[in-house]
């Protein structure tokens, strides 16, 4: 499992820095504020994203982009649970996947491998499954919010619209 102290802190902050969001490097002893799972999973409240040096690295690029993915007026409120829709969940998936690319010491073979031993799940089985075969409604949404462009290549913003998507 890849951690926070297997990567360039910096370039994380780099990635996100345009976004508004900021990484808060948490003490190892401390609780992770914000985290959903608890620790040593990130945190998110607001514009911040806690982690610490055992922090997942899939866990971090997941919170990210639960706060990429959301609509203004949520992201405004944002502390701990992100909510969305299974759709949006998706779009998350597959964000945090393409932004493996913008990190150097990782990349989306070893991010995925991870995302399985943690236990993230989807209906065609692995997540190399998924992202190939099964989340193009996923990849389409993040291109209509402006994340993502057609190469799958993240635009450094945050989703804009005000719109809800709904499943179904």
């Amino acid at each position: 499992m890849h951690r926070i102290a297997d990567i360039n802190r910096q370039i994380l902050g780099e990635i996100f820095s345009p976004t508004g969001l900021k990484i808060q490097q948490v003490s190892q002893d401390a609780p992770i504020p914000g985290s959903y799972w608890g620790a040593p999973e990130a945190g998110l409240i607001k514009q911040q994203l806690f982690v610490r040096s055992d922090t997942p690295v899939h866990s971090a690029l997941h919170e990210a982009s639960h706060y990429l993915c959301l609509t203004p007026s949520r992201r405004n409120t944002l502390h701990t649970d992100a909510g969305g829709t299974d759709d949006e969940e998706s779009a998350v998936c597959y964000l945090q996947i393409c932004l493996t690319d913008l990190l150097p010491e990782i990349d989306r073979n070893q991010l995925m491998a991870d995302m399985d031993s943690w236990g993230y799940s989807f209906r065609l089985g692995t997540t190399r499954d998924w992202f190939t075969g099964d989340s193009e409604d996923a990849r389409q949404l993040l291109i209509q919010w402006g994340l993502i462009d057609h190469r799958q290549r993240f635009q450094f913003c945050v989703r804009s619209s005000g719109v809800e998507h709904t499943d179904g």
